[in-house]
């Protein structure tokens, strides 16, 4: 969190001087980039906890795909827009069945969860190194910091039970619809919503490749402004307040003896757990996140050439 506080900070730092800075470089040429990339994609939440961050990042990464136009306003900021698709994925499981006996309660939850996130993103950039007057005299390498503000619409999915899908390994279902911690029911929650804002924030470092190409390496985490990410973040509802199957089914799955996501059989692991208070807690509070690495090519827009003004 204090990277992420320290990161906003010195980005908007930037944008703030970026008055000044077009005013003590008058020589400097404008110029645009449009660029496309892709990487990975890390979730941390209820079923990857930020807290054990190591192991979160190397379970279930997946993918993420983007494209991109970038200003170059000053010397050394930057403004870019950004359309972003990610594929998340969590699950209790594949997190804890290393040492089920570690995670006891995790373990039992059995919960998972996919998300494909639309994500649509306004940054500042700040430049470490000054550009030249002209695009072709850029740096041959700028590291750069950035942050900015994201409009993100997601939809978490999950399995359902083999013994109820005609599918090997189960049909993935929407799961908001389901309520599965009783939203929308009397004394309940209302659903939570499928558009959030995120704030993202990261460090990377640009190339030049040739006088039109640029090639980036970047790190970004994706503060969201839900909890809902995973579809777990409160408590189980009262067995006596769902009566839809399905959502009686994705509300509590502990006792399930097949893995929905996978479809191992966690009976042996399940019978040699330590003794465990059942927890009423489906989740904890707090807002979920994500992580991005992404490797970009950038295209350098021609700059229009200024005639001069015939004074005669």
């Amino acid at each position: 969190m204090n990277f992420l506080v320290t990161t906003i900070t010195l980005a908007f730092l930037g944008l703030t001087s970026a008055h000044a800075q077009s005013r003590a470089f008058q020589k400097f040429t404008p110029y645009s980039e449009v660029g496309i990339g892709g990487g990975t994609a890390s979730y941390f939440g209820e079923l990857a906890p930020i807290h054990r961050p190591f192991r979160s990042l190397g379970t279930l990464p997946r993918w993420n795909t983007s494209i991109s136009f970038t200003r170059h306003v000053t010397p050394h900021f930057a403004l870019r827009t950004s359309f972003t698709w990610v594929r998340l994925i969590g699950d209790d499981f594949t997190f804890t069945e290393t040492n089920p006996n570690q995670f006891p309660i995790q373990f039992l939850r059995n919960l998972h969860f996919r998300n494909d996130i639309k994500e649509v993103a306004i940054s500042g950039l700040y430049q470490f190194r000054r550009e030249g007057n002209q695009p072709n005299h850029r740096p041959s390498v700028t590291p750069y910091i950035m942050a900015g503000i994201a409009i993100v619409g997601h939809n978490p999915k999950a399995r359902i039970p083999l013994y109820e899908s005609d599918s090997p390994l189960g049909n993935w279902l929407d799961l908001r619809p389901l309520g599965t911690e009783g939203q929308g029911l009397g004394g309940y929650a209302k659903p939570y919503s499928l558009v959030t804002l995120a704030i993202p924030a990261g460090v990377g470092v640009r190339w030049r490749l040739t006088p039109n190409l640029n090639l980036s390496a970047e790190v970004g985490f994706r503060y969201t402004l839900t909890d809902y990410l995973d579809d777990v973040g409160g408590l189980y509802p009262d067995s006596d307040a769902i009566t839809k199957n399905l959502s009686i089914l994705f509300s509590d799955r502990r006792y399930e003896y097949l893995v929905a996501r996978t479809g191992q059989d966690r009976l042996e692991a399940l019978q040699n757990l330590p003794d465990v208070t059942p927890d009423v807690h489906r989740g904890t509070s707090g807002y979920d996140m994500y992580m991005l690495t992404q490797i970009k090519l950038h295209y350098l827009l021609p700059v229009a050439i200024k005639c001069p003004v015939d004074r005669r």
